[in-house]
């Protein structure tokens, strides 16, 4: 029976075998150079089209590592380079690049052509006024840019897709989805920038005693008592492909639905009443989900996780709080 993927790991978390750990792993280094830096270069049309580690995640390894263009291979970034931005500009590509990895002068380059080199020297030495021109100047050109700034990122939502520049690693992710969220910062950052355009209402708050960041969003009482008690489903509210538009049939059916995979994404949900009767959602997330792997180890919150939240948060504010402002 041929080594497995199991027997190496098992190897590797052995403390008995820490002195052989160093050799087996400049065993894979060297493997993997001579994937990267030989076979899968030699033959440019194989290294555009099938790469040898699945969508270039080689290249990420690299990048997020700290590791230099110099020690990159090159013509496999500038492939991977090609790829985001033909996608960008809405040209066919072999593979959709989410969650790919780019220097940030290359970022850049891509998304903000005109003004690449000055927007790399004012991001890099935080010059935010400097940098908010440059912005604000493209979304005057009708691009459909909006951003915020937190402390070590910068979160750039371009059309329908989500970019993060990493500040002091000087890189980007672009399209990110399936990645990671690795910390609370670019949670809030999330979401107050997606609040900024869609529930600006919606209370976010940074919980460093219980590492999480708090969002709170209430359904007003004339909302929420137009809800009937006694409410029954109806033979048409059965047929899931129904859209039904009143208060009962989303309280009643899809509400605690939404709330049920909600609890698999956030640490906390809680729901109670303020002195007005208004239903009050305080949704408590941080890094990680209540979702576990097979190791029995909970699964890392993803962008595309908080991205479920905050359809929930834009759903909830625009269908049931704004409606009752305009009532009111």
């Amino acid at each position: 029976m041929p080594l497995s993927e199991q027997d190496i790991y098992k190897f590797l978390q052995n403390p008995i075998n820490e002195r052989f750990n160093s050799e087996l792993i400049d065993l894979l280094i060297k493997r993997v150079n001579d994937l990267c830096f030989k076979e899968c270069q030699v033959d440019r049309i194989a290294c555009t089209l099938n790469p040898m580690c699945t969508r270039r995640f080689l290249l990420k390894l690299r990048i997020k590592n700290g590791l230099g263009i110099e020690d990159l291979p090159k013509f496999c970034y500038s492939v991977h380079k090609g790829v985001v931005e033909r996608y960008f500009k809405g040209k066919t590509v072999v593979y959709r690049p989410s969650d790919s990895y780019l220097y940030l002068i290359d970022f850049l380059d891509i998304y903000f052509h005109e003004n690449y080199r000055r927007l790399n020297k004012f991001l890099t030495f935080k010059n935010w006024d400097e940098v908010d021109k440059i912005i604000n100047e493209k979304i005057k050109q009708g691009e459909p840019i909006e951003y915020f700034r937190t402390q070590n990122h910068v979160l750039i939502k371009y059309g329908d897709y989500l970019h993060v520049i990493f500040l002091n690693e000087g890189y980007a992710i672009c399209n990110a989805n399936r990645e990671k969220i690795e910390s609370l910062e670019l949670i809030e950052g999330m979401l107050k920038l997606y609040a900024h355009l869609s529930f600006s209402e919606v209370e976010i708050e940074m919980n460093s005693e219980d590492s999480a960041v708090d969002v709170q969003i209430s359904v007003p009482f004339d909302v929420a008592s137009q809800v009937s008690e006694d409410y029954t489903i109806s033979t048409e509210e059965e047929d899931e492909e129904v859209e039904i538009e009143n208060h009962n049939h989303y309280f009643w059916r899809k509400f605690p639905k939404d709330l049920f995979e909600l609890s698999d994404l956030c640490e906390n949900i809680h729901i109670d009443k303020n002195v007005y009767n208004d239903l009050l959602i305080k949704l408590s997330i941080n890094t990680r989900t209540h979702n576990y792997n097979d190791k029995n180890i909970k699964v890392p919150l993803r962008f595309r996780d908080l991205k479920k939240i905050i359809d929930f948060l834009d759903y909830i504010y625009n269908k049931y709080y704004v409606i009752h402002l305009d009532l009111v």
